[in-house]
């Protein structure tokens, strides 16, 4: 994270016509029809289908943290050969799991200086002909700082929590779309190259889709979710908390207080530091980041002790597990009910 922080999927599916209807059983789309649907009604069928499935496990977000976080990628350092064997694993998973290039490719090539950069871009179709148009963007950047300070001869800051964990996120997300198909809108889902350098690889995108003209909804970024809070009403907190109706509506779909305000987040201006920051000034819609860790309950950021095993991975499944329903509510409403407070 540039000095700091994180983006989303999940579901149940909407399938229209001229009208609108929610199917609440994957498994079979001929019952549980709901024709012309009330906002509750899609509540309840993501709730219904969200439980049904099994969703995200810690095991499989431990296996990418791991990986991405391991020695071997030498912390993943925009330009290295590093960050291009992450980046490589990414467009692997994508491709496993049916999710398809945005682009010509999985990779949108860019340039820091003289280094070649690489945001990573996928896209899985919208399921409702009237709503597909629309795109969601669920991202976290997957580039870290390479080296730091070396601690018992150990100069590898692998960044498990900053960023692998967001990372693992939205790869496990991407996953559970792909299979549910319960997005009514578009997602794409990216991982950002270059954040750590001042957020250079979300700038490009954003600049880049907005020169496209797409049908930006919202953005959702995820950053440093690798370790809960055990001080707070809330779970996980979001940059620009008073900007945007995003965290009331995140916590209307789910049935929980799981968005709160972070002081901290707020006095340091991390809705500023991180890759919804761009897409917030080129679209002027709500983008925002949410993250358990506002530094005051995790002592290694860009830290050497930035590992894997520092992480948990429980609270991770379970955050994604929660987040997922209000996706597939946001992906679904007939109408785009976040939205920027007026000033």
């Amino acid at each position: 994270m540039k000095h700091f922080l994180i983006l989303i999927s999940v579901g149940f599916l909407l399938v229209a016509c001229k009208s609108t209807t929610v199917v609440m059983n994957n498994d079979d789309p001929n019952q549980n029809i709901i024709p012309n649907p009330s906002k509750n009604d899609v509540i309840m069928a993501s709730s219904s289908n969200s439980k049904k499935n099994s969703l995200i496990t810690s095991l499989e977000l431990n296996e990418t943290v791991s990986y991405l976080s391991s020695d071997e990628l030498l912390g993943r350092n925009t330009g290295t050969e590093g960050i291009a064997k992450a980046a490589m694993y990414i467009e692997k998973k994508f491709n496993k799991h049916g999710i398809q290039p945005y682009f010509e490719t999985y990779l949108d090539s860019f340039k820091v200086g003289d280094k070649n950069a690489y945001n990573v871009v996928g896209f899985l179709e919208g399921q409702n002909a009237n709503l597909k148009e629309e795109l969601i963007i669920i991202g976290a950047h997957y580039d870290h700082i390479g080296y730091g300070k070396a601690v018992e001869n150990d100069s590898i800051a692998n960044g498990a929590n900053d960023n692998a964990a967001g990372t693992s996120a939205v790869l496990a997300m991407a996953k559970y779309f792909s299979e549910n198909k319960s997005n009514g809108r578009s997602l794409m889902f990216v991982l950002f190259s270059a954040e750590e350098m001042g957020l250079l690889g979300s700038k490009h995108l954003a600049g880049k889709l907005k020169a496209e003209e797409v049908n930006l909804y919202t953005m959702l970024n995820f950053e440093m979710i690798g370790v809960p809070f055990t001080d707070r009403d809330y779970e996980v907190f979001i940059t620009g908390y008073d900007l945007s109706n995003m965290a009331s509506k995140i916590n209307e779909y789910v049935g929980s207080n799981l968005v709160g305000f972070s002081e901290i987040a707020k006095q340091y201006q991390l809705f500023r530091a991180s890759d919804n920051h761009p897409f917030y000034e080129a679209f002027k819609l709500p983008s925002q980041t949410i993250s358990s860790c506002d530094l005051s309950n995790y002592n290694f950021y860009h830290h050497v002790h930035d590992e894997a095993d520092k992480l948990d991975y429980n609270h991770m499944a379970s955050l994604i597990n929660k987040i997922i329903p209000a996706i597939e509510v946001m992906s679904n409403t007939p109408t785009k009910e976040i939205v920027l407070y007026e000033d």
